[in-house]
């Protein structure tokens, strides 16, 4: 009986998680931010829930943060994406940026939209965000499945337009087209209108940290694959 406990207990452990079980797998290289914009986050996703229940709470498997890109990648080349990410931020200094929070924005899929609060574009993000496509675009494939996402249910939570979106971030979200920000929920549509319409008090941040995330339901950064080193 000790034996066979023992043999479970070794194979559990040498189990591969999700990301390493797909070929490919979806990620997001994401600035996390300091406690201001984190208050700012929390709140509205507080308002967001009371208006659709059904939506997500930013908790340890959705964390707040601004997305640089989002990319399907060569599984067994993960470990090669971490060491050129350390390289590009070992020549970046985020943590002292100061960023400007503007506005609301939502991204609609009727009845209901996937809101955040849209970070203006600066020099230093949109130099950020070439250096990590250029270090990434070696280890890329062009499309992927739900499969390639952390899933709760099998990838039925996995959106179509979700998929669309990674596989074409560097044409439709990036550079010119990028639109810095840091998702905060899901609300119906008419609330987001509400929302949009209310004045909003513009507030600075700082970048505190920065990790590879693997993707999951609405673009959310559910599971942390390597916290990348960010020097003062």
């Amino acid at each position: 009986m000790a034996l066979w406990f023992s043999l479970i207990i070794l194979l559990l452990y040498a189990a591969p998680s999700n990301a390493q079980q797909n070929p490919v797998t979806a990620i997001d290289i994401a600035l996390e931010p300091d406690a201001t914009m984190l208050r700012h986050a929390q709140a509205d996703n507080a308002r967001l829930l009371k208006n659709f229940p059904k939506g997500f709470a930013l908790d340890d498997t959705h964390h707040p943060h601004v997305t640089m890109l989002q990319q399907f990648v060569r599984t067994a080349d993960l470990d090669k994406v971490y060491v050129a990410l350390d390289k590009v931020f070992a020549s970046e200094k985020p943590l002292g940026w100061k960023l400007k929070a503007f506005k609301y924005y939502y991204i609609p899929s009727p009845p209901i939209g996937l809101a955040g609060i849209v970070v203006e574009p600066t020099e230093d993000l949109l130099r950020l965000q070439q250096k990590i496509i250029d270090a990434v675009t070696p280890f890329t494939e062009k499309t992927g499945t739900p499969a390639a996402f952390m899933s709760t249910e099998d990838g039925k939570d996995i959106q179509g337009f979700l998929i669309e979106y990674v596989a074409n971030f560097v044409t439709i979200a990036a550079g010119k087209k990028f639109n810095p920000h840091v998702t905060t929920g899901v609300g119906t549509e008419v609330f987001l209108k509400e929302m949009l319409a209310e004045p909003f008090e513009a507030f600075t941040f700082s970048p505190a940290s920065a990790s590879v995330y693997q993707l999951g339901s609405y673009g959310t950064a559910r599971k942390e694959l390597r916290a990348l080193v960010l020097t003062p």
